[in-house]
């Protein structure tokens, strides 16, 4: 098995460098099962905003781009993932647990789950959106997304955003976890590729509509204007 701890400032805030990272370990990885989860009280309160703030419209596409490519590395792994939401999952956070296999939360967490971006006024890159319309309910898309709420761990269950809550929820996302490395790993692999190929694939038509319609909100004034009062929080 192999841990990965999202580990970084701001509660595993998600940065460029912590995005190569997760793609690293993934690749180094190889296939094996994998435990993604948080240090410290959070799993990941979303992407590094003061990274995203000081980007430009020359840097933003890279920076997205980035974002994208670590999406797909989580989502499409071969191996078995389990994702033990130990805290907050929030925006960026909550999309790393909905990309893995299983999702574990303690059951008297405090921890907040969702996602957050139409609140802060972010526009979803279309690969993202195709995982979060994926792996969240149909019924419950329109709440979860447009209502853009925070959820406790006990409603993040009941819109989808949670597999399961325990009392102890490292010993339970570990029994998970071996329960899919059980299996024999080429039959799971194969199996999953079945289910999620082509999940996430953007047409050059929808790629080229987020680049005339949505990237230039990214760097906008109104959107620097928001993420400036939530960092002052």
């Amino acid at each position: 098995m192999k841990e990965i701890i999202l580990s970084a400032p701001g509660k595993n805030a998600i940065s460029s460098a912590l995005m190569r990272q997760i793609i690293d370990d993934l690749r180094a990885a190889a296939g094996e099962p994998v435990l993604l989860t948080g240090a410290g009280d959070a799993f990941s309160a979303g992407l590094n905003l003061k990274e995203v703030l000081s980007l430009d419209s020359t840097t933003m596409p890279a920076f997205l781009g980035l974002l994208d490519e670590m999406t797909r590395a989580l989502f499409e792994y071969p191996g078995p993932t389990v994702a033990l939401v130990n805290g907050h999952a929030i925006a960026g956070g909550c999309v790393l647990a909905l990309c893995c296999d299983h999702r574990v939360a303690p059951a008297r967490s405090t921890g907040r789950i969702g996602l957050n971006e139409v609140a802060l006024g972010l526009r979803f890159p279309p690969a993202v959106m195709k995982l979060v319309q994926a792996r969240v309910p149909e019924r419950h898309l329109g709440r979860v997304v447009l209502g853009a709420e925070l959820f406790d761990a006990q409603a993040a269950l009941e819109v989808g955003l949670l597999d399961e809550l325990s009392d102890d929820p490292s010993a339970r996302a570990g029994e998970r976890l071996a329960a899919f490395a059980a299996h024999p790993p080429d039959a799971h692999a194969r199996a999953k590729q079945m289910l999620r190929a082509g999940l996430l694939d953007v047409s050059a038509e929808e790629t080229a509509r987020f680049a005339r319609e949505d990237l230039d909100a990214w760097t906008s004034d109104a959107l620097r204007a928001k993420l400036r009062q939530v960092l002052s929080r």
